[in-house]
């Protein structure tokens, strides 16, 4: 089934199921790597700089749909880019929206965790919180109940900052959604008037379907709805440096380019 699957987007395909596989098998044993390679704020506790590698390899093991629908879209779309560009620069370009996607995503982040910092490093000793919970906490065991009995042994009284802040220190990045944004972006440019079956029957061009998506993502951004736990901006990211590579390449070389 893999013999008509361009070579690196072939590997990258396997790597993102290899991962998954590892990942649901090692959480059974009590092992949490979406925690530990997944992709934190880079002024969170818990970020390490592979993270900026590793998160585009995995999902949510919860989630089956999350790598199938990645994955699908991927294949679909990366295939055929991959077949135009060459490997070369077929890579180069899904790296890039991976890195875009994560500088986004972590741009915005930073800046609204260091406005939490700012508003509880009066209320007690952040730096010593921080230090317990990159050298002390256990990614593996229980999470909650460990900062709990942080909190509770300390006398740190829970409030609606304290809890944003741990939300967004502790919850990871995960998926090649980013890449993928970026596959769907360049398609959308090279190819504008391909026409996509919506629902597999509703006939709509690559230019309208990826628009409306990405506006779609744009809003949800903004939004902040409870569950809603989608890192929307790291899709704008990967979709955003996606176009301006397209549009550098285009303009650079348009006898070769598509």
């Amino acid at each position: 089934m893999f013999q008509n699957i361009p070579q690196v987007t072939k590997n990258i395909l396997l790597l993102n199921i290899a991962f998954f596989v590892a990942s649901f098998v090692l959480k059974g044993q009590g092992i949490n790597l979406e925690m530990s390679l997944g992709a934190h704020y880079i002024n969170s506790p818990f970020f390490e700089p592979y993270q900026v590698v590793t998160h585009f390899f995995m999902h949510d093991t919860n989630n089956l749909l999350h790598i199938f629908f990645n994955m699908w879209l991927f294949v679909t779309l990366g295939a055929y880019l991959e077949n135009i560009w060459g490997a070369k620069r077929f890579f180069i370009f899904y790296i890039v929206c991976a890195m875009g996607s994560f500088a986004l995503y972590n741009m915005i982040g930073f800046i609204e965790i260091m406005q939490l910092k700012s508003m509880l490093a009066g209320q007690f000793n952040l730096e010593q919180f921080d230090f317990y919970l990159k050298h002390n906490v256990d990614l593996n065991a229980d999470l909650v109940g460990q900062i709990n009995t942080y909190l509770t042994d300390n006398q740190i009284r829970v409030t609606p900052t304290l809890e944003n802040y741990l939300q967004k220190s502790i919850t990871p990045m995960v998926g090649a959604s980013g890449g993928v944004f970026g596959i769907m972006t360049a398609f959308a440019i090279l190819f504008p008037n391909t026409e996509f079956r919506l629902y597999f029957f509703i006939p709509v061009k690559a230019k309208y379907l990826v628009s409306a998506y990405f506006l779609w993502e744009l809003y949800l951004s903004f939004q902040n709805q409870a569950g809603d736990n989608v890192a929307h901006l790291a899709h704008i990211g990967g979709a955003i440096a996606g176009a301006i590579l397209v549009f550098v390449w285009n303009k650079k070389d348009r006898s070769n380019f598509w």
